[in-house]
């Protein structure tokens, strides 16, 4: 699969996870690496899709291949905004094309628009073949990350 690069996050952990939780969650989703992470609006993620998040047939549950689109748009929205906003997902909506099967798989999000406090944006989900096998779209609202870190604290 070619996919351009514009900028190298290699791996879960970086900088793009301030909350050491993220860690949990990118281990749990199979995120492998990030291949890019544009201040554009853009990012790339591969993702390792094991047999323990297969149901019959060998095909992967939709809320991991959801997990992953909506993780990518997450990760576009904090590479435009600068780690300044979170993103709060108001709305998401898959559709899938084709199976997703055990291997790597490759999540590409992006920001159709954003404003002063919400972003619409899409995703899409490609096997090592380059075989479409979901989209997304999401209505994202963006919060000052100063706020959710406060509130993190305060909740305990």
């Amino acid at each position: 699969m070619n996919i351009a690069v514009t900028s190298l996050d290699t791996a879960a952990g970086s900088s793009v996870d301030a909350d050491p939780g993220a860690d949990d969650l990118n281990r749990a989703l199979g995120l492998v690496r990030r291949i890019a992470v544009d201040p554009a609006g853009r990012a790339t993620l591969e993702y390792e899709a094991g047999r323990h998040m297969c149901h019959s047939g060998g095909v992967v549950q939709g809320g991991f291949i959801s997990g992953w689109l909506d993780s990518a748009m997450a990760h576009a929205v904090i590479a435009l905004t600068g780690f300044e906003m979170t993103p709060m997902s108001l709305e998401l909506k898959v559709s899938f094309f084709a199976p997703a099967r055990p291997g790597p798989v490759f999540a590409e999000g992006w920001v159709e628009k954003s404003g002063r406090s919400t972003c619409f944006t899409e995703a899409k989900l490609m096997d090592a073949k380059g075989t479409l096998l979901a989209k997304a779209s999401s209505t994202i609202r963006l919060i000052p990350r100063a706020k959710v870190e406060a509130d993190a604290r305060a909740a305990g």
